[in-house]
């Protein structure tokens, strides 16, 4: 297979989407496939990192609810390392490589030691999770705007956030990380204007077998997500968008119904 795109000591940035391998873009299977190196995150599904070759060494630096396998910097002088030896390297993030991603230190990281570095985009988790449950991140007349937001902030510190924006009736929030801050999300939203009975929408797992999908009103989001682990990607949907499925032709979805 020619490598006209990724010659030896190069890198490549690759979303690997949501977990699902048939949501992966063909360009980044190909690149996975031709990959020498992968330094992969927590949230790649197994059945992505199956699509590496054999003889591709592959290293976790996974990084989940605040417990890192290790920190950017050494993650960024491992990517550069493995360039300079030579190899073809692939960075493997879950979703979308530009949200929420650390794209621009590694890319960074990359450039200052002369290493060459693209980006291959993938699909981002709020996406994955309104097709799964059949709906929209936007709606005519509804929802004109869709905001993403991550919900995680430094151990001891303060949601900082601009809630009187994120409070708009017209927009969809797409929440990453917001589990553990689910209540902090709640609370703010709605002593920013948002109404105690937006629809809401819970989504763990995306895309994956152990998908699950459980709705809401904005006032009850904390008890939603009470039983989910803090090992479950969990995506949270906020607005009138997200109120009822779209009639699409899919699969049955599970969704567990809490008012």
């Amino acid at each position: 297979m020619p490598h006209d795109d990724f010659p030896p000591a190069s890198v490549w940035l690759v979303g690997a989407g949501p977990g699902d391998p048939e949501l992966l873009t063909r360009k980044a299977a190909r690149l996975i496939a031709a990959a020498e190196v992968i330094f992969y995150d927590a949230l790649v599904g197994a059945g992505v990192l199956d699509l590496a070759s054999p003889a591709a060494e592959r290293v976790s630096v996974g990084k989940r609810s605040g417990r890192h396998s290790k920190d950017q910097a050494t993650i960024d002088a491992l990517i550069v390392a493995a360039a300079r030896d030579g190899k073809r390297v692939v960075r493997l993030k879950g979703g979308d490589p530009a949200i929420f991603g650390r794209t621009v230190e590694e890319a960074a990281a990359c450039a200052a030691a002369g290493v060459p570095v693209r980006i291959c985009p993938g699909i981002t988790a709020a996406s994955a999770a309104a097709a799964a449950a059949g709906t929209s991140l936007t709606s005519r007349g509804v929802a004109r705007r869709l905001t993403f937001v991550t919900a995680h902030a430094r151990a001891g510190e303060p949601l900082d956030l601009d809630w009187q924006a994120l409070a708009a009736p017209d927009a969809t929030l797409a929440i990453y990380m917001g589990r553990a801050a689910a209540a902090t999300v709640a609370q703010r939203l709605i002593a920013a204007g948002r109404g105690a009975d937006t629809p809401v929408m819970v989504v763990v797992n995306a895309s994956l077998p152990g998908e699950r999908i459980i709705r809401g009103r904005l006032s009850s989001l904390a008890f939603l997500v009470d039983t989910i682990s803090d090992h479950d990607p969990t995506l949270l949907l906020v607005g009138d968008a997200v109120r009822s499925p779209a009639p699409v032709a899919c699969a049955p979805v599970h969704v567990m119904a809490q008012s």
